[in-house]
Parts: structure tokens; C-alpha cells; sequence
């Protein structure tokens, strides 16, 4: 590369795996601007206030927080002194129709115990479920990962000989729930495992077995809140970035990236050529090669792949404290086969969706006034191709609002004083989300993570790729392992 070495990189998009390759990129060496149409940075990880409310407007959970320190170190400061978090003691609250309540720990052992004291299930067994959940992520990870699977060099050593040569054990040929129905020996405690699919978007009907790795993070490595809200995980990057020397370029729609000679030259803004050295793409791969690559050759078969779920949020001020509300809480389905079937084959939205809810006022008081909550209430939905939204977010309000109603033993509407709405239409218009789905291919099938983009061109030089929609997938873990991998490879100046 080192006829072409790039000095000046341009970014397109400034979501949090843009940020972090900017901070990579200039840890190399690199002049490096982030332009981004919007006026902040962070994409899907910012943040909304409504008068005394504030809440964390997309992502909610955070888990291994040793990747954002580790960009901090990269840069030789101290990560401590810029970015703090605590580590939450209950990972999560789950509620049942039943009446089943479940505080889960985040201790695995304690875990264990109360899966049998509730469930009737043997610690033994939900131990053991963890420990397979252990193995499989750290047999994986450095294979599908950590690193590319688009560059042959990476699969001709014995760490990825021994992660292939394990596949028959991982799950990969199995689907998840039948994985964790056979695991588990208690219909509650499997859809409790069975909901991890939905982390990136998926069917665990119809997800492979793979994924059991997911609750590792949780239960065996840990679930964090930052302060200051998971905004901050944005904001504070943000800012060391800026402190490295990182150009920001906020309200700057980019038209179009720049190709001649099969090379990445630059970006096209409002007529004028920008030109760089080298371009990185942040933005969602199908808007990119549907918008901002015209000239280029689609990779059609990548393109097509079924999307991921995309997201109904209300976010909701609420005049009363729950004190068996944590600051994650789950409400489950009664049937839920039949939610994920309506929302991946009919592309429907169950009458009875599973609710999940987001209260960072319990963690950090200064997000709702005094016995006040800030409830952030969402609900897996279809990707927007041309819904009735209206009508359907009205019916889904209802729902919803019936459910916490019942299960909470009090009428929650009444105590709404203060509310805001993100749909997928929303979500598409303000981070390019190809349908608004959050992270961008499904899961649903056991290629599904050789079916995403690579980190770079095959076919232009010097022009890369990065975050939710591209390899490894998305979720704040995989979009900050995308630019590790996409910056990797890319020597220093």
C-alpha cells in the first residue's frame, strides 16, 4: 500500500464506530475529519431531554467497557480521568404475566440459584449453560470477531483452525431456541436466554445456536452504566478525538464519496470535491452504495440480505417511583413464537409485545425530578417499508400501556406527563439506517456473518468500512471492534 498510503483520511458519519476509527486513524498518524449531516455526533448513541427528563435516546445496555478505555490508552491518557461507569449489581428485572419476577443478578453463581429457587432448575444446569455460553465466545470471537473474514491470511493459522474444527459444538447448525429449550428445562428461563437474540435483531426461532455466546458478556463479564448516561460513551470519545487533533464537520451532508482511478479520492459536498487521501464509511452500507458509491457495482447478494428488527421508543415521564423497577426491566410476551413470527414473516406488531424498559434515573437520580422516573419503552418492530405508522403506533401505545397496567397493578397513563416518539421512520431519516433497522442484517441464518460487507473494498483502494451494517455487526461491542478491524490493517504515517 505503500504507493497509495493515505495521509488525510475523510470519515463519513460520526456514530460511535466512526469516532473510534478517527481516533485509531489518528493515533496512526492520519489528518482525519468527520463530516456528519447531523448536528452531533454519536449516530443512534445520543441522548433527548423533555423539560426535567433526560434519557439515553438508543442504545441502553453497555457491556465490555474495557474497548472504550483501551481508545483512551491508544491516545496516552489515563481513561478514568475523562470516562467512568459502575458495574450494575442485577443485569436485569423480568416480569411474567404469571406473576414471575426475577431480579437477576449479575453474579453468575448467584444467578444460578435463583434460576432454581424460581424455576425449579438445578444451579448446576444454569451454571453450566453459562460456562457453554463462556466457551462459545471465546472460541468465536477471535475467529468471527476480532478479526476479518475477508482476508484469507487470517483463516491459515491453528486459532482459527481450532475455532472451525469446533463449529459442531458452538450451536452454528442448530437454531437458538431449540439450543436453549434443550438447555434450559423451564419455558420461562429459555425465553429469558431466547430474548439475546434480539440484541442484534434477530429471531431466536430462527438464529443460530451461536448466539447462547451473548449472555456471556453479561452474566460472566458484566453489564456497566456509564455516568453520565451511555451518551457519554459518545461524547466523551467525541472529545478525545477533538483533543488528538480530529476535525469534526457537523451539519455536512456528504453527496457522495469520491472514486477515480479505482481509488478513494474524497467526498462530494453541495458541488465541491473535498478531496483526502483515503475514506472511511460510517454510514449504513446499503445507503452507501445506494447513495454515496453510484459509480460503483453493488454487491447485490449483500444488499438483499433480510434486515435486522428496527425499534418502536417511547419515551415516557413518569410522576411515580417503582421500587421493583431496575434499570433494565423486561416484560415478556405470553407467545412468543408468534411475536417474532408476525414481525419477521407477516411484518406485523404483536398485540402482546414483549416491553422492554430503560430507567437510568435509578442509577444516576438527576435524569427525572424527585419521585419521578424516565422510562424509555420500546418494542421490537418491523423495518419501515410503508406502514400505517400512525395508526400502528396508537394500537402498540394501547398494548403496551395494558400490559405494564396488569403486570404493575396500577394505570400507567395516568402517570405520563412528559412524552416523545422514535419510530423506524424516524430512525432511518436521522442515521441513514437502510428501513431503520438497528443493526443492520438479521441473524436469521447460520451464514449470516459471512453475508456481511467487508471492512474494505475489494475492489478501491484506500476506501474502508465500519459499524453496525458492515462485519462483525452492530451493537456498541461490534461497531468499536469494526473500526479496530478496519483501521488494523492500515499502516502508520
Amino acid at each position: 500500500m505503500k504507493a497509495t498510503q493515505a495521509v488525510s483520511v475523510a470519515v463519513v458519519g460520526a456514530g460511535i464506530a466512526g469516532i473510534a476509527s478517527a481516533i485509531r486513524l489518528r493515533a496512526k498518524g492520519y489528518a482525519v475529519t468527520v463530516f456528519d449531516r447531523n448536528p452531533y455526533t454519536g449516530g443512534k448513541l445520543t441522548e433527548i431531554r423533555q423539560g426535567p427528563y433526560r434519557f439515553d435516546a438508543g442504545p441502553s445496555l453497555f457491556t465490555l467497557p474495557e474497548q472504550v478505555d483501551d481508545l483512551f490508552r491508544l491516545a496516552g491518557e489515563e481513561p478514568s480521568l475523562h470516562f467512568q461507569y459502575t458495574k450494575l449489581d442485577t443485569v436485569c428485572h423480568y416480569f411474567w404475566d404469571d406473576g414471575t419476577y426475577l431480579p437477576a443478578s449479575g453474579n453468575p453463581e448467584t444467578f444460578a440459584r435463583q434460576a432454581e429457587q424460581l424455576f425449579g432448575v438445578p444451579s448446576s444446569r444454569v451454571s453450566g449453560y453459562l460456562k457453554r455460553s463462556r466457551f462459545i465466545y471465546e472460541t468465536t470471537a477471535p475467529v468471527f470477531l476480532d478479526q476479518s473474514l475477508h482476508r484469507i491470511q487470517n483463516f491459515l493459522n491453528l486459532r482459527t483452525l481450532k475455532g472451525i474444527l469446533s463449529m459442531p459444538w458452538l450451536g452454528v447448525f442448530s437454531n437458538l431456541h431449540r439450543d436453549n429449550q434443550r438447555s434450559t428445562g423451564d419455558p420461562r428461563l429459555t425465553q429469558l436466554f431466547d430474548r439475546y437474540a434480539t440484541y442484534n435483531g434477530s429471531d431466536p426461532y430462527l438464529a443460530p445456536g451461536v448466539l447462547r455466546s451473548i449472555p456471556h458478556l453479561e452474566f460472566n463479564h458484566g453489564a456497566w452504566f456509564p455516568k453520565g448516561g451511555m451518551h457519554q460513551i459518545s461524547q466523551s470519545l467525541t472529545q478525545l478525538a477533538k483533543r488528538m487533533g480530529v476535525d469534526f464537520q457537523l451539519n455536512t451532508a456528504v453527496d457522495q464519496i469520491v472514486v477515480e482511478n479505482n481509488r478513494a479520492q474524497g467526498v462530494l459536498i453541495h458541488g465541491e470535491q473535498r478531496l483526502f487521501d483515503g475514506v472511511m464509511c460510517n454510514a449504513d452500507v446499503f445507503t452507501a452504495y445506494r447513495k454515496l458509491l453510484p459509480q460503483l457495482k453493488a454487491p447485490e447478494r449483500i444488499l438483499a440480505q433480510p434486515r435486522s428488527s428496527s425499534a418502536l421508543i417511547f419515551y415516557w415521564g413518569i410522576r411515580k417511583v417503582f421500587p421493583n423497577l431496575g434499570m433494565h426491566n423486561i416484560f415478556f410476551s405470553n407467545n412468543y413464537r408468534e411475536e417474532f413470527k408476525m414481525l419477521f414473516e407477516g411484518r406485523e406488531i404483536s398485540g402482546d409485545p414483549t416491553v422492554y424498559i430503560n430507567i437510568t434515573s435509578v442509577m444516576q437520580s438527576e435524569d427525572a425530578p424527585p419521585g419521578c422516573m424516565n422510562w424509555f419503552v420500546m418494542i421490537n418492530v418491523p423495518g419501515n417499508t410503508g406502514q400505517n405508522w400512525e395508526e400502528l403506533i396508537a394500537k402498540s401505545r394501547e398494548d403496551i400501556l395494558k400490559k405494564l397496567s396488569f403486570v404493575l397493578g396500577e394505570a400507567i397513563a395516568p402517570l405520563i406527563e412528559s412524552e416523545s416518539i422514535l419510530d423506524p421512520r424516524s430512525i432511518e431519516a436521522r442515521t441513514f439506517s437502510h428501513q431503520g433497522s438497528l443493526y443492520g442484517n438479521s441473524s436469521n441464518n447460520r451464514t449470516a456473518a459471512f453475508m456481511r460487507h467487508a471492512n474494505f473494498s475489494h475492489k478501491v483502494k484506500n476506501l474502508w468500512f465500519c459499524g453496525g451494517s458492515v462485519h462483525p455487526g452492530g451493537g456498541i461491542p461490534l461497531c468499536l471492534k469494526s473500526a479496530k478491524i478496519a483501521t488494523d490493517p492500515i499502516p502508520s504515517v
